[in-house]
């Protein structure tokens, strides 16, 4: 047995396998460290990919139950069987975790089961899932790719049962009469949705003043108006100071964020999504010299490298936007700088898509931070009701925003809430990998009737030749 490798990658979720495979496509031998039973990490086995089938699925039963009228649709007997739903959500991670074992075969990548610490700047001790356990020894690099946890609250047991997380709420065994969300953030509104579609109360407790306060302000106010109308509560700039668990219900303890008398709330599950933490725990980090910043992300320079020799760190353990694409393009990028090929990394053009209905998706800048930076820009949006497509689909709800440099017309940000507005962002996302400008997109030809015509509809009222509102 093999016990020296080229790279080692502690984690097999989508910074480190992509790392791997990328590694082992440049020449190099590489093995992964991964103790849990599937490949795939967070993102496809309790994150995005099981949340979206679920999303996907009670989309398509709301749409059945209510949304089909206006088309001349009826249907009768509609019916739901939660417990295919989920099993249906099962099946599409479990086949695409096998298709990443299946990845890392065909690449030649060593998949070690278990749990690595450091014991040298070049040297793994691995407790083996099976018993036993393997040293293992890197001669270019070993890469932490160890991921994120829930961030908790403190004195909020979650037993995933009642008091879930992201990993609970995929998989309850009955609709709740009433979920209490804490925390307005992406997975907050996600699994929010899913659980209001099919019939249950939410509320939704947030700290500070409005959902995900890294949104542009515009959209932001519109998703908040959609997602009202669609039933959910919100209750903002308020806290949760305790949970406590009652036979028949949970009894949640609620304050303003600064400061006030307390209420309580009566809930079935309380999903707990107040954002994640770089994990990190039982690396033995500090043995080798790798310490912390006070977020407890590690600290990383050009090309990944920590401020040990040998040792690399990617995605949610750095700074950065803890998004599953983000992560890969880090190990990705990660590998060709140790094969000598570095190209670089912009995290401002990293996209980002909230998976509600109706979606938003954006790219840089947001017209908040441009005004915070001072610099002189401009802004176009276009609304999907004046969009052709929009209006033969039937939904009409969001808008396009382009941001664009007043003097330059290079395009900033990009913003989008409506339909189909996490496929649509990317060609703004392109756009600007390539330094374009709204004249670039309004002048190239958008078949009619589109969705994405409202990019170039956007971009011409941006530059004063709207035509169509």
């Amino acid at each position: 047995m093999n016990d020296s490798f080229d790279i080692i990658v502690i984690g097999g979720g989508t910074a480190g396998y992509p790392a791997a495979i990328r590694a082992s496509q440049l020449g190099m031998s590489v093995a992964c460290v991964e103790r849990g039973a599937t490949l795939g990490g967070t993102c496809l086995n309790v994150g995005c990919i099981p949340s979206k089938a679920l999303l996907h699925s009670t989309e398509l039963f709301a749409d059945l139950s209510e949304g089909l009228e206006k088309h001349g649709i009826g249907v009768s007997g509609v019916a739901l069987d939660l417990a295919q739903m989920i099993s249906r959500k099962n099946e599409v991670v479990a086949g695409l975790t096998k298709g990443v074992e299946h990845l890392l075969k065909k690449n030649k990548v060593e998949w070690v089961k278990g749990s690595a610490r450091f014991t040298a700047h070049d040297r793994l001790a691995v407790d083996l899932a099976e018993g036993g356990a393997r040293s293992l020894t890197a001669t270019k690099g070993i890469i932490v790719a160890t991921g994120s946890d829930v961030a908790r609250l403190p004195g909020i047991d979650i037993d995933e049962e009642r008091v879930v997380s992201n990993t609970g709420a995929l998989s309850l065994k009955k609709v709740p009469d009433h979920l209490v969300v804490i925390g307005g953030g992406y997975i907050g509104l996600e699994l929010g949705c899913v659980w209001r579609r099919l019939g249950a109360r939410v509320t939704v407790i947030e700290f500070l003043e409005s959902i995900v306060p890294s949104m542009d302000r515009e959209i932001s106010r519109h998703l908040l108006k959609t997602l009202k109308q669609q039933g959910l509560d919100f209750r903002f700039q308020t806290k949760v100071t305790s949970v406590e668990k009652r036979p028949d219900d949970l009894l949640i303890a609620i304050e303003p964020s600064n400061g006030g008398a307390t209420e309580t709330l009566a809930a079935d599950v309380v999903l707990v999504a107040v954002g994640r933490r770089p994990y990190t725990d039982g690396l033995g980090l500090d043995q080798v010299g790798v310490l912390l910043d006070p977020k407890g992300r590690i600290p990383v320079e050009l090309g990944f490298k920590t401020v040990v020799l040998g040792i690399y760190a990617i995605g949610d353990v750095i700074a950065g936007p803890m998004l599953a694409h983000k992560t890969t393009l880090d190990g990705v990028r990660c590998v060709e700088g140790i094969a000598g090929r570095y190209p670089g990394v912009d995290y401002n053009t990293v996209p980002a898509v909230i998976y509600t209905s109706p979606e938003v998706a954006s790219v840089g800048k947001t017209e908040e931070e441009l005004k915070a930076a001072g610099v002189d820009y401009k802004s176009g949006t276009f609304p999907f009701l004046a969009n052709s497509r929009a209006r033969c689909n039937g939904d009409t709800r969001g808008l396009t925003k382009l941001l664009a440099d007043a003097k330059t017309d290079r395009l900033l940000g990009a913003h989008i809430i409506g339909p189909d507005a996490g496929t649509m962002i990317h060609e703004a996302v392109l756009a600007m990998e390539y330094g374009g400008t709204t004249e670039d997109i309004a002048l190239t030809t958008h078949a009619h009737p589109t969705l994405p015509e409202s990019l170039k509809e956007a971009a011409l009222v941006l530059l004063g030749q709207g035509m169509h509102i």
